[in-house]
């Protein structure tokens, strides 16, 4: 699941992508509208939150262009104003939920999680193949009855390949969709992530790989 957050207060912002990235979510950021839009029209969001007032482009224009697309993302308001008007207004907007600031984390979690759910491609909540149970809510993988401990990133891995399954990722498709703009395209992070995951998923091994190709579950 990757996330915008489009939010002007950089404070703010950079509180919001440290603890969804320890959830082991993929975050771009963008302080500016105009830059959210470009951001927007290069990579594959699951979810944008959305600050209703950004400069360059006003998060209520960028809302509606993004309802526009064909492919778009969940967009979760994030805003000062959170009068009972306010919240109508941003929903009519196409907003698909809407969140008051200040706001409580746990509940900002729980809703990411809800949207993207709710996302017309989104499959079953618990994945399953190859004897591996995952429960991205839940944060639990299981394979053959025994209780995975996986770190953010590992777990992050091992639910892409899942949705992924039974067709292949590429090492540039997992660093995109489990870490974020920030990552070294030419480090070796996802073979030694998917190393690590290997070795904790244990015999018989599931996870292929084709050079040239990349990796899937089996």
């Amino acid at each position: 699941m990757r996330i915008l957050v489009a939010e002007d207060d950089h404070a703010l912002a950079e509180v919001i992508a440290e603890g969804l990235r320890d959830q082991g979510m993929p975050v771009d950021l963008a302080h500016d509208g105009l830059i959210a839009a470009a951001q927007l029209d290069v990579t594959a969001y699951d979810v944008v939150l959305l600050d209703r007032d950004l400069p360059g482009l006003h998060g209520d224009v960028l809302c509606q262009m993004i309802t526009e697309r064909a492919d778009r993302p969940m967009v979760l308001m994030l805003t000062a104003a959170s009068a009972p008007g306010d919240r109508v207004s941003g929903l009519v907007l196409g907003a698909d939920d809407y969140l008051g600031k200040p706001f409580h984390f746990p509940e900002l979690i729980l809703r990411i999680r809800a949207l993207a759910r709710r996302r017309p491609d989104a499959r079953p909540r618990t994945l399953r193949a190859a004897g591996i149970e995952l429960d991205p809510v839940r944060r639990t993988a299981v394979r053959d009855g025994r209780q995975l401990t996986l770190s953010v990133k590992e777990f992050a891995v091992l639910e892409a390949l899942l949705r992924a399954c039974p067709g292949f990722l590429s090492a540039e498709a997992l660093l995109e969709r489990v870490w974020d703009e920030n990552a070294d395209p030419f480090t070796n992070t996802v073979t030694v992530t998917v190393g690590r995951l290997r070795r904790k998923l244990g015999e018989p091994p599931i996870i292929a790989t084709t050079p040239g190709i990349g990796y899937r579950i089996v």
